[in-house]
């Protein structure tokens, strides 16, 4: 062999070298498995967010849902969590078809409670979704109606209520439970709605807005007498065990709750 062929081969070897190092250290090389996955993290965080600005909520939360399951034991997942319930709400409240939501045509003779109680939703809901104000509707109007079954856990050990959906999570509240654990444990229904409600004490009613009115702005009551899920005057008590029974919520999340879940809806209350 002569001294060109001898270079020739001694540059293919060096560059073979150089290739499998590099091979390595790039996202999906065997070597770096840190690497790796903290690359492939950053690049699915850079579309989400991308997607985000651009306003497609629903193309952005399926790439969270994807960092969740794909990377559980990351430090970020409980970010990932919030900004997923996050986008789940918007979703909720924005007039875009989802998996489990239809296109419906509004026919005549329809109102938004006719066509809340054939899907199992709220007039809430559809009104919310499509912004819609008042109770005025034109048939031959296409508007957003959601179609899958909402359900909620209240777990007391930790004071939190979850709101689910086919059993996704959609999104994660603070409540306040009963002092020494006494809300009872079980599955229940929501049986009973109140926007304001009057919250009576010793035979004598106080009004919504009081400040001794401890229901604050929402009651949804179970079929359990004399239990339910509400708002509250009192919004430092939450996340712990205060309550006489109920399930207690800042208002601002009871009246989204509100809007969202049915009568009907399951409440499994658990230790």
């Amino acid at each position: 062999m002569n001294r060109r062929s001898m270079a020739i081969v001694v540059v293919i070897s060096i560059a073979a070298a150089v290739g499998i190092f590099f091979s390595f250290q790039r996202p999906g090389g065997k070597g770096n498995a840190v690497t790796s996955g903290s690359g492939a993290v950053s690049s699915l965080l850079f579309e989400a967010k991308n997607l985000e600005a651009q306003g497609n909520f629903l193309a952005s939360s399926n790439i969270y849902k994807r960092l969740i399951g794909e990377f559980p034991n990351s430090r970020e997942v409980l970010d990932w969590q919030k900004k997923l319930e996050s986008m789940n709400i918007k979703l909720l409240f924005l007039p875009v078809i989802t998996p489990r939501s239809i296109e419906y045509e509004i026919k005549p003779g329809d109102s938004l409670e006719k066509i809340a109680r054939g899907y199992k939703t709220t007039p809430e809901l559809i009104a919310k979704s499509n912004n819609i104000f008042g109770d005025k509707i034109f048939p031959g109007k296409k508007i957003k109606v959601w179609t899958a079954p909402f359900s909620i856990v209240v777990d007391k050990s930790g004071n939190t209520l979850i709101l689910k959906s086919e059993e996704e999570i959609i999104k994660t509240y603070v409540v306040a439970t009963g002092t020494n654990n006494i809300t009872p444990v079980g599955t229940f229904k929501i049986i009973e709605k109140i926007v304001s409600p009057t919250w009576y004490k010793g035979g004598k009613g106080i009004p919504a807005g009081s400040p001794e009115n401890i229901l604050g702005s929402r009651w949804m009551g179970l079929d359990r007498e004399g239990y339910g899920i509400h708002g509250t005057t009192d919004p430092k008590t939450l996340g712990s065990q205060v309550t006489a029974g109920c399930v207690r919520m800042a208002n601002q999340d009871v009246e989204e709750l509100y809007i969202i879940v049915p009568k009907g809806t399951e409440v499994t209350i658990v230790d």
